[in-house]
């Protein structure tokens, strides 16, 4: 019986990782754009691309003793490749820092799979996301839950060397100790082992290691959606035509198509000699296992439900966060450009910020965004959208107008603003750039444009409306 209960155990555990892992996740998009007579001159030039990966990463990419590139990663980048008729070669490097070195001097033109960083965006260019894939924080089963990452001071993190996530925890959450080791299984075992009390990792490499590791006395205490990796494809060499062509075949990907390749490699398979004793002593545990299962499958299905809400909202303001407002913007332009609409975007800053935080703290100035976010959430249309861009930083997108339309968005919530008593003693201003989306225009040349007009309000004198 305690295999038994060990194997219920498991399959309660496992149950609750793919509850998590495979939750309902968006709508797939419905379009496909194909490319243009110079895009496909353009693969016809380049012919075979080189590309690099890391070698060691499973379950997300590696190579295997044949030479060949798998993982989901590796499944992701074949079949944008082919939906755009790319034809890619690997060039294969003994670890990740080779892959980088090998891209930084040309011999790559591509590389295949990892998060966009400012450091990495001086030297690549990257697609969209092409998959989402968030951080939890692993812990042993008798941790606690984790709601709150300040509840950890004092507690051990261990971290693979060389990620972006070290930087961030260290910046974000000072009270945690941080442990570096050289590999994302060396993290997991000085977990299992007790030599650290948590490791924060991908959900997906997390419930990998897990299983082919036999960490079975391992759990997922809490999730981190805001530290969630945006997995992408990297242009070398500044191609950005490459860059454009590869996002088309981006933009074809679907939620089916990422959860096929996904289930592919972290799929569970349970391979041994049938022991018809055990089993039939194991079976009516497996009843009793999916019954409970069942209750958490719910329990998590509501929780997912409102960590998907959490994910697309900024916690303090209640606006869409900047992940939503780039998501609709990027809608937006091809919609405006598919049916020849206006679109126009508004960048709001409050004035002196930062002497509000210093004269009378962050609760106040926590209180005064969230002031201004209802009076920006009452000046806007229906049809617009509005979100927290950063700090004290908003963007109104404003679909099916244009500059003069805008600007009239803007002076409203300007003024009420200017009008409103945030018990300062003071008024309190804020001021706005407009731009208007131009034919040759992405999403970046349209928001670089606002926040020089936003730049040039201030110039001015602030409490005003550039366009």
């Amino acid at each position: 019986m305690r295999v038994a209960s060990s194997i219920v155990a498991f399959l309660l555990r496992l149950t609750v990782v793919l509850a998590v892992l495979f939750a309902p996740a968006g709508v797939p998009r419905a379009e496909t754009t194909g490319l243009t007579p110079y895009e496909r001159a353009h693969v016809e030039h380049l012919g075979s691309i080189r590309f690099c990966a890391d070698p060691d990463w499973m379950p997300f990419e590696w190579v295997d003793g044949a030479g060949r590139h798998r993982g989901i990663g590796a499944d992701i980048l074949a079949l944008v490749a082919q939906r755009v008729g790319l034809t890619l070669e690997l060039r294969q490097t003994a670890d990740w820092g080779e892959s980088l070195a090998a891209a930084r001097s040309g011999q790559c033109g591509l590389l295949s799979f990892l998060n966009r960083t400012p450091e990495r965006e001086q030297w690549l260019r990257f697609t969209e996301p092409v998959f989402d894939d968030p951080n939890v924080i692993v812990t042993r089963e008798e941790h606690a839950l984790v709601s709150d990452p300040h509840d950890l001071a004092g507690e051990t993190m261990v971290l693979p060397e060389g990620t972006s996530i070290e930087e961030r925890i260290r910046r974000d959450y000072p009270e945690i100790r941080i442990v570096l080791t050289a590999s994302e299984q060396e993290a997991m075992r000085m977990v299992s082992d007790r030599r650290a009390d948590m490791t924060l990792r991908s959900l997906i490499v997390a419930a990998y290691t897990i299983r082919n590791e036999g960490l079975f006395n391992l759990k997922i205490a809490g999730r981190m959606p805001e530290y969630t990796n945006r997995l992408r494809i990297a242009v070398t060499n500044g191609d950005t035509i490459l860059r454009d062509i590869l996002d088309k075949g981006v933009a074809t990907l679907t939620d089916e198509d990422r959860e096929r390749i996904v289930n592919a490699y972290v799929s569970i398979r349970i391979e041994q000699p049938v022991d018809y004793d055990l089993l039939a002593r194991v079976v009516g545990g497996v009843i009793a296992a999916l019954m409970i299962a069942a209750a958490i499958i719910w329990y998590m299905t509501r929780l997912n439900r409102e960590l998907r809400r959490q994910s697309r909202t900024d916690a303090l303001t209640g606006l869409a966060n900047r992940k939503v407002v780039e998501m609709r913007l990027g809608a937006e332009i091809a919609r405006a450009r598919r049916r020849s609409l206006p679109l126009s975007v508004i960048m709001v800053d409050v004035d002196h910020f930062k002497s509000v935080n210093d004269h009378f703290g962050h609760a106040v100035g926590d209180r005064v965004l969230t002031g201004i976010a209802r009076h920006i959430e009452t000046g806007i249309r229906r049809q617009d959208l509005a979100g927290r861009f950063g700090g004290e930083e908003f963007v109104v997108i404003c679909p099916e107008s244009g500059v003069e339309g805008a600007v009239g968005v803007a002076e409203r919530i300007r003024l009420a603003t200017a009008a409103a008593d945030f018990g300062l003693g003071h008024p309190l201003t804020i001021s706005a750039g407009v731009a208007a989306l131009r034919p040759e225009d992405t999403m970046e040349n349209l928001l670089t444009r606002c926040d020089g007009a936003l730049y040039a309000a201030k110039h001015a004198g602030r409490n005003r409306t550039v366009a």
